[in-house]
């Protein structure tokens, strides 16, 4: 699709519930971007089965992910939400980046080596390629910016290496992406372990904050996260519950870190966990609401997939054809 606006690509696994740092790190940055990108958004259903998944489960999760992106405000009818196993060429596209992609890059991965370490049991040949996936998720719709965190800086540099390597042996193929950490972007910790990031499979339910956990729930977990003895609200070296709460707040509110700081001096945690947990439950509310909106209405999510997938194969084909012609496949 022929656009002035820059492309976007992005998503998010369906691989279990989704944290307020999923929200507040990514998704609530999508909703900004959608006004001057044009946006593919997918549920990143090909990348969860590396790790072994119930099927009914899955199945669930992935519609309750897109009800979520809806929720959350991003725009259907302006961007692209579709499943990524329903655009059957990134599975191909992988495939031909496989051959092109070295056993040494793929295994200096530093997410390879630590979910290696979590799934000891099933360290299979998809968790090893997975960068190749994403390589492919990316460059079929030739992606100017991919919004990442720091932590996924390495992926998008695997992904440019790629398309410059095959670029170079056959021309001018893929657009050469480019990784966007958004401003706003928050990081968010564990409210148990904040020196290790919020994840939705974390063996304690009290260290992360799903969406669609009850509010009664996320107050208790804000008020019992782990903080310090110093009883000072200040953004510092070496108060990192303190400073990941402020940085929710801060996220959430738009108020800066200083300010939040200069509110505080003389009150206690107590009254500053509290306002934390207000805003987290009075943020989540309006999506919650959402979500119980379109939770009855699946006709309308299938048609939103459905049609988004459509438009997804016509432009990640377009780009698979050139590749096949490219490389010497009969097209």
């Amino acid at each position: 699709m022929e656009t002035a606006k820059k492309v976007i690509f992005s998503g998010v696994q369906p691989s279990g519930n989704i944290t307020l740092g999923n929200y507040l790190g990514a998704i609530k940055n999508w909703v900004e971007l959608q006004k001057d990108y044009y946006c593919n958004y997918a549920i990143m259903d090909l990348h969860s089965i590396t790790v072994r998944q119930n099927p009914k489960e899955l199945k669930k999760r992935t519609l309750d992910l897109l009800k979520l992106y809806i929720a959350c405000g991003i725009n259907p009818d302006e961007n692209l939400l579709f499943v990524q196993s329903h655009v059957s060429a990134h599975a191909e596209l992988a495939w031909i980046l496989n051959c092109y992609t070295y056993m040494g890059e793929l295994s200096r991965m530093t997410q390879f080596k630590d979910k290696s370490k979590k799934h000891s049991n099933n360290i299979n040949a998809g968790l090893f390629t997975y960068p190749v996936l994403m390589a492919a998720d990316i460059l079929l719709y030739q992606t100017d910016l991919v919004p990442v965190g720091v932590d996924q800086l390495q992926h998008i540099e695997i992904a440019r290496d790629i398309a410059i390597r095959f670029n170079s042996i056959y021309g001018d193929v893929f657009k050469i992406p480019e990784g966007f950490i958004p401003k706003t972007g928050a990081k968010v910790m564990s409210l148990q372990d904040p020196t290790k990031k919020m994840s939705k499979s974390d063996e304690n339910p009290k260290a992360y904050i799903s969406m669609m956990d009850d509010f009664d729930s996320i107050a208790k977990k804000i008020k019992s996260a782990v903080t310090d003895s110093e009883g000072i609200v200040a953004y510092k070296e070496g108060k990192d519950g303190i400073n990941n709460l402020m940085g929710i707040l801060s996220s959430i509110t738009g108020e800066s870190m200083e300010s939040i700081q200069n509110r505080y001096v003389g009150r206690g945690y107590g009254e500053f966990k509290s306002e934390v947990a207000e805003a987290v439950v009075e943020c989540i509310r309006p999506i919650r609401q959402k979500f119980d909106e379109l939770s009855g209405n699946n006709d309308y999510l299938e048609k939103i997939y459905t049609e988004s997938a459509e438009k997804a194969r016509s432009v990640a084909n377009r780009t698979l054809k050139k590749v096949y012609k490219k490389i010497g496949f009969v097209v």
